[in-house]
């Protein structure tokens, strides 16, 4: 199927860990098909903490859009509410957050399918990645055969055991490919990395203009007009009165333009610190997930390491400690292949930057052939106008693991209750019937990892289904 998709195309997500069909489905077919419970670091709370603690369950809401709402209901900056990761935007999500107001003036904040439970005050900012992982509960509707036929529920169940008994026959008990997400690059517009590339090349014209008008897959009819409207007439105010309300990021962007129209650095500037920053991990992603699918594909195992690659640690909380990584030579090899075997190494691929360095050998090979397709071969990774959005780089693990994998069958659910795309029917291309089997998974991450990406292997469908 994947070669159907442009979007698994552009990004790097490509072929699977297993020879085997899936189940293809829907995700997210209702809002309450996916939940997401964060597994939290421990925060020390202090009565006389400058910081409010709170843990919020949003339904529905994109996290970065939630902040913008709650910084303005609370008449501070955005960059003064701090959280762990961005979770999915259609979707149940229960994570913590700190807030630098007052608790009072917090607990008063009343937003739509938000519920605020205040935990109480701590000296503690939290920042990406400060968390031990996430726990999911995901309900896949719709299953169906490559021939877009429904699978029964006896089908779907024995093709997940399928695949994950090939799992751990070709990877090992546990574990996945640790592709970097959909999520990391717009669903539908994977336009993060393409902006972030220009960021990269110091265009902020390009990056600007690019995240306004970049056209996505499968567009809404008013956001494509606007889209097309600036590509063929520039950031003009005409554009302004086509931009949807909720494009809020772009109608700032644009806003500033018709203020400046030269000052592309001060646009771009309007977006988040988080989503600035996102723009340049999304396209160290590409490279990353290009590498990952090349070496699949050339017949390389992914868990267990060659000559010349690059093995680091597994903390205990399940994350690669990069100052750790060693490059394996013939003489190591054995010792290191029996460690990865045992969970207490990972094998390696690169989130390039200035100071990261490749591995050598077969895979450096790949490595350096994935950032040269991608045009980056020839930059520094240094960004002069935004010293912050400099990268050093780093190295990510190929496998992650799942734990407590749990899979069951529910009901069809009534087409009344369901969303949007699921009313609208399959598609050309499309794989998942209304009439199909629904199974929901049940499994826990650590941060870093996506739980698309695993229900990818299981599923073998488009991007767009997930």
């Amino acid at each position: 199927m994947t070669g159907l998709d442009p979007v698994a195309k552009a990004i790097g997500l490509e072929g699977y860990a297993t020879k085997s069909v899936g189940i293809g489905g829907v995700l997210k077919a209702r809002v309450s098909d996916f939940r997401v419970d964060e597994v939290a670091t421990p925060i020390a709370l202090d009565s006389r903490g400058r910081f409010t603690v709170a843990k919020i369950t949003l339904t529905n809401w994109e996290t970065n859009k939630f902040c913008n709402n709650l910084a303005k209901r609370l008449g501070i900056s955005r960059n003064r509410i701090f959280f762990a990761g961005t979770k999915d935007k259609r979707a149940i999500t229960k994570q913590l957050f700190v807030i630098d107001a007052a608790q009072q003036k917090v607990a008063q904040v009343e937003i739509p399918d938000v519920d605020i439970e205040i935990l109480g005050r701590t000296h503690q900012k939290i920042g990406f990645g400060n968390h031990r992982g996430n726990r999911f509960t995901i309900v896949v509707r719709g299953c169906s055969h490559q021939d877009g036929t429904p699978m029964s529920e006896q089908e779907a169940m024995e093709e997940v055991d399928s695949i994950r008994t090939q799992l751990i026959a070709s990877i090992g008990e546990g574990l996945f490919p640790n592709w970097v997400g959909p999520q990391r690059f717009g669903s539908g517009r994977p336009v993060t990395a393409e902006v972030g590339k220009h960021v990269l090349n110091g265009d902020f014209e390009q990056a600007t203009l690019t995240y306004l008008s970049m056209e996505g897959y499968d567009e809404n009819t008013e956001v494509a007009k606007f889209r097309t409207h600036i590509r063929k007439h520039g950031p003009v105010k005409e554009a302004l009165e086509l931009a949807p309300k909720w494009l809020g990021f772009e109608r700032r962007m644009l806003e500033h333009l018709i203020d400046k129209p030269d000052d592309y650095l001060g646009a771009f500037r309007k977006l988040p610190n988080n989503l600035q920053l996102m723009t340049i991990h999304a396209a160290q992603s590409i490279i990353f997930n290009k590498s990952l699918h090349q070496r699949i594909t050339s017949g390389l195992p992914i868990s267990i390491p060659v000559a010349g690659d690059l093995v680091g640690r597994v903390d205990e909380k399940g994350q690669l400690d990069v100052d750790s990584c060693v490059t394996v030579d013939d003489r190591t090899l054995p010792r290191i292949s029996r460690n990865c075997q045992l969970g207490r190494l990972v094998t390696t691929g690169p989130l390039p930057g200035s100071e990261i360095y490749t591995a050598s050998g077969e895979t450096g090979e790949i490595e350096l052939g994935a950032i040269k397709e991608y045009g980056l071969d020839q930059i520094d990774w240094q960004v002069e106008q935004i010293p912050r959005l400099s990268s050093k780089g780093t190295r990510r693990a190929l496998v992650t693991s799942y734990q407590e994998l749990f899979v069951d069958v529910v009901p069809i659910a009534l087409d009344e209750s369901m969303g949007e795309k699921w009313q609208q029917g399959p598609k050309e291309n499309s794989r998942w019937h209304p009439e199909g089997a629904c199974l929901r998974f049940r499994f826990t991450l650590s941060s870093g990892s996506y739980a698309t990406t695993l229900l990818r292997e299981f599923m073998q469908c488009p991007l767009d289904q997930l």
